[in-house]
Parts: C-alpha cells; sequence; structure tokens
C-alpha cells in the first residue's frame, strides 16, 4: 500500500511538472488555449505582461514588412527548445500572418 501511494505520489507530481507550464506539447493530448481577437491585441499592446510571438518561417518573417511591432521571431517547429523561456506568469500571443 505504501508503495502504491509513493507510486501515485510520484506520478502525479510527474504529470503535474509536465503539464503545468501548459507549454509542453505531448502527442496525444489536447491542449485548450484561450484566444484572443485583435482588437482585445491592440488595447494590449505595450503591456509588460504581453510577449508577442510570430511563429511564422524564417523566409516568410524576413520578407515581410508586415509585422506587429515589438513581435520577437521564434520557429514554430522549434517550439520545445524555446518554451521554456518565458515566464509563465507572461501572457504569451503567437500569432502566424
Amino acid at each position: 500500500m505504501v508503495r502504491r501511494r509513493r507510486f501515485c505520489t510520484i506520478l502525479l507530481w510527474g504529470a503535474f511538472l509536465l503539464l503545468g507550464p501548459g507549454c509542453i506539447l505531448l502527442p496525444g493530448i489536447e491542449v485548450q488555449v484561450p484566444w484572443m481577437t485583435k482588437e482585445e491585441l491592440k488595447t494590449r499592446l505595450g503591456s509588460t505582461d504581453l510577449i508577442i510571438l510570430d511563429v511564422r518561417k524564417k523566409p516568410d518573417w524576413d520578407a515581410s514588412k508586415r509585422k506587429i511591432p515589438g513581435a520577437v521571431h521564434e520557429d514554430y517547429e522549434r517550439v520545445k527548445e524555446w518554451a521554456g523561456n518565458y515566464p509563465p506568469e507572461k501572457t504569451l500571443v503567437l500569432y502566424c500572418a
């Protein structure tokens, strides 16, 4: 019984550590993320708690003349590498235009 309880505790902590940040993508797990309208985004531009990430492919990012001011480019195919680099208390807005 003690061994089973310890296993369950470790399993729950592991799940919390993996899923808690909300940025880890695991195959087969559906993740619900809130959507923000462009009007809502406009009202929040310049906010210190907002980070805007442009996840277009690099050539599209480089060629584009239309970018949200202050947006940072991140390669969507490398999300596992950069997802943990942003503070969890910030609001991340990902867009692909």
